[in-house]
């Protein structure tokens, strides 16, 4: 088993709320959640983690898993001593991905969860393969305007231009080698058919505009876990938290508030 090596930032720490856990989208970093997290920080204590080779993460050669990640997740928590604390978790695409591993893998630890922009199964695997070769030979810099493109609604560039630009950045800036492994491991992930075995309470929530993970991959995870719902955020594509920050936040917050105790929506 190959487990990279996450870094974890905290978005807001004040002590004696449940920790909320939250995971990126390929090609971006913890500047995904900036917007919506003083919203959150109101109601859990939060911890966010980079992709290898992106953000604050280190950039790896080795290849890895959706599920390696998941374990990942769990060892970063463990560095920076929340080891053994059950945890909220909510992911957008790749960490959507993550958060079905994490709800098969550590389904004791994780209370709740929301699969964000994601899908128990993403895209084409060859084109997950192309993708990851045009990056290894051309760099992140080729794939900006596409990823624009798939990331946000119409508006959502004019309505937010600091985040949005920042969000391209990091993207620019991400390893093409790590980036080129996160394409690879979303070209072999796919737990359809693990589905029923989760028990933990899990929101799928896409955004309306997204095409990368549009609404019948949310309702397939809805349906297949033992304990489904799904929603929508308007004046989204792929990357809700972003583009629709309080939106977010509110459905983040009154799911956890009806699937848990203890958290007020």
């Amino acid at each position: 088993m190959t487990v990279p090596t996450l870094a974890v930032q905290e978005l807001g720490r004040a002590p004696g709320l449940p920790l909320l856990v939250l995971g990126p989208s390929l090609g971006t970093s913890t500047i995904l959640w900036e917007a919506a997290a003083p919203t959150l920080a109101e109601h859990f204590r939060l911890l966010a983690w980079d992709l290898p080779g992106h953000g604050e993460s280190p950039a790896t050669t080795d290849p890895f898993t959706a599920a390696e990640l998941a374990e990942a997740v769990v060892a970063a928590l463990g560095v920076v001593g929340a080891g053994d604390e059950p945890f909220f978790y909510a992911g957008v695409s790749l960490g959507g991905a993550t958060g079905l591993e994490l709800m098969l893998r550590h389904g004791g630890r994780v209370r709740a969860s929301a699969i964000i922009a994601s899908g128990a199964q993403l895209g084409d695997p060859a084109g997950w393969r192309e993708r990851a070769a045009k990056v290894r030979s051309e760099s992140t810099s080729s794939i900006i305007i596409p990823s624009a493109q798939r990331w946000f609604a119409p508006e959502s560039m004019a309505a937010h231009p600091d985040l949005t630009g920042r969000l391209l950045h990091a993207l620019q800036n991400a390893d093409d080698e790590s980036y080129a492994l996160c394409c690879e491991a979303l070209a072999a992930y796919d737990v359809r058919d693990r589905l029923a075995e989760i028990t933990v309470p899990a929101l799928a929530l896409w955004g309306r505009h997204d095409v990368v993970a549009p609404e019948a991959k949310a309702l397939e995870i809805a349906a297949g876990v033992a304990h489904g719902e799904s929603a929508f955020i308007e004046r989204a594509a792929h990357l809700p938290p972003a583009e629709q920050p309080e939106a977010t936040a509110a459905a983040l917050r009154e799911f956890f508030a009806r699937h848990t105790d203890g958290v007020q929506p």
